[in-house]
């Protein structure tokens, strides 16, 4: 509160807003879910007072969904131990008693997760349990197809790179070449699907400029609102050219697991084996978080499921699957492209490569803002990375406040004490999927909001609660 914007937050009571709509259609959707989750597995139970433990559980979601559709007051959080216990609570003394309607959407989202995770770590028996692992999964599993094609790219990729073979281009179209490969793989990251994957038929250095011409691309571009890929990549690249043999650290914040966390190592593969990086840092969230969000766990999962890809995609896993034909069994090439993912990404884990670095303050009630006070030994960690990509939504409206900007203020000046003279770069790709957006040109917000399905006279900006617009927005906060 004390470090937060001035700028009026969204809130749960605009009906204009997506708060209203998540707070009214999603919420109760989402708790509904991991009632369900948790049913599936106490039925899996045989210890009585794991049964028991897990039925608490229940009664526990159950009551909080009951308090949200009938917009009670939020409850203080009962003390589970932890210390972001005393600032989610803080910060709910401070706005006095507010109902679920009538809240800062950034602060009742946070709560609600937070509230959830108090009835596990409160328990004798769930500790540790994700309600939302096997979402997680699945969604990973039905992206089959996207896994397979980024597979075989990302093999050939990174045994190109590490070949040392001389490239036929000049030196000033293989430099052409090198930005528009880290524009591809940043920009199949920031939109975490298939879709994009005609674009990467030709994932070399030769023949990486072909992909300039793909009518995909362009259509894709199209859609990507502001474009800041160009100073990122000169940032990273300047790095490397005066310190070829330092340490140069690239930090991912990371947003959702399954499939966006497999493209999210692609793309720290790319990183390291191009030389923008030495060593990649993933932050993942410490408690299950906005359904998706990526947990310690979930990296070891991924990593888990793809030791052993056949047995992944075989029969057997049934429960993950929501179709009544079993899978195709992999081929011998499929296995081995991803076996040569685990192989890499392991050895880049064990070598330290690739470290992964939990911190309570990313699942705190506040937005960014409060970073560089609140968590000052985060904040001075983050000075040491040549580049923190903050990755979706979430992390985009906490680096803005999630705070009813205008959407021609600079996103610098969003970023408030993580702005300039920070001592942080920061780079967001981020699918707009809620209000909050700034950096646009004048007349933008308009002119999206007038296309069908926009918003039009509503006062809503519909435009941007699909995930169909996208920005990726630099701020060089070392400058």
């Amino acid at each position: 509160m004390e470090y937060d914007t001035e700028t009026p937050p969204y809130t749960t009571s605009d009906q204009t807003s997506f708060a209203y709509v998540s707070a009214r259609d999603r919420w109760p959707i989402i708790l509904t879910g991991a009632i369900d989750d948790l049913h599936r597995a106490i039925a899996t139970c045989n210890d009585d007072d794991e049964i028991a433990d897990g039925k608490t559980i229940v009664e526990g979601l159950t009551t909080l969904k009951y308090e949200l559709q009938h917009n009670r007051p939020l409850a203080p959080l009962t003390d589970d131990a932890r210390q972001d216990v005393a600032d989610y609570n803080r910060d709910l003394n401070a706005l006095g008693s507010p109902t679920w309607f009538n809240v800062p959407w950034l602060y009742a989202e946070c709560y609600l997760y937070r509230r959830m995770s108090t009835f596990f770590a409160l328990s004798a028996h769930w500790k540790s349990y994700d309600v939302f692992a096997r979402q997680k999964l699945s969604t990973f599993i039905s992206s089959r197809p996207a896994v397979l094609e980024l597979a075989a790219k990302y093999k050939q990729l990174i045994n190109q790179l590490q070949s040392n073979v001389p490239s036929s281009k000049s030196p000033e179209e293989t430099g052409d070449a090198e930005k528009l490969l880290f524009s591809e793989m940043c920009e199949i990251c920031l939109w975490g699907n298939a879709t994009d994957l005609s674009l990467l038929t030709a994932l070399t250095y030769d023949d990486i400029q072909e992909l300039q011409g793909a009518e995909a691309r362009k259509v894709q571009e199209k859609n990507i609102l502001v474009n800041d890929l160009p100073a990122a990549y000169r940032t990273l690249k300047a790095t490397q050219n005066t310190e070829p043999k330092g340490e140069r650290r690239v930090d991912i914040v990371l947003d959702n697991a399954g499939f966006e966390l497999f493209v999210d190592l692609i793309l720290a593969g790319y990183l390291l084996a191009a030389g923008l990086a030495t060593q990649i840092v993933l932050h993942p969230k410490s408690i299950p978080w906005f359904v998706s969000d990526v947990l310690p766990a979930d990296f070891a999962s991924l990593l888990n499921a793809l030791a052993d890809p056949q047995a992944l995609y075989a029969a057997s896993s049934n429960k993950y699957k929501n179709h009544d034909k079993a899978p195709t069994p992999l081929s011998d090439r499929e296995v081995s492209e991803l076996s040569f993912l685990f192989e890499d990404w392991s050895r880049l884990h064990q070598e330290g490569q690739l470290t992964i670095r939990p911190n309570l303050f990313w699942t705190g009630p506040g937005s960014y803002w409060r970073l560089p006070s609140s968590a000052p030994d985060l904040a001075q960690d983050l000075r040491e990375s040549e580049l923190v990509i903050f990755k979706g939504d979430l992390n985009y409206r906490k680096l803005a406040g999630d705070a009813m900007w205008p959407t021609t203020v600079p996103f610098t000046h969003a970023l408030g004490p993580m702005g300039p003279g920070s001592g942080i770069r920061t780079l967001a790709l981020r699918t707009c999927k809620a209000d909050t957006v700034v950096g646009l040109p004048a007349g933008q917000d308009e002119h999206l909001k007038s296309m069908e399905g926009g918003g039009g006279d509503t006062g809503a900006r519909k435009w941007a609660w699909s995930g169909k617009w996208a920005v990726v927005q630099f701020c060089d906060g070392k400058a």
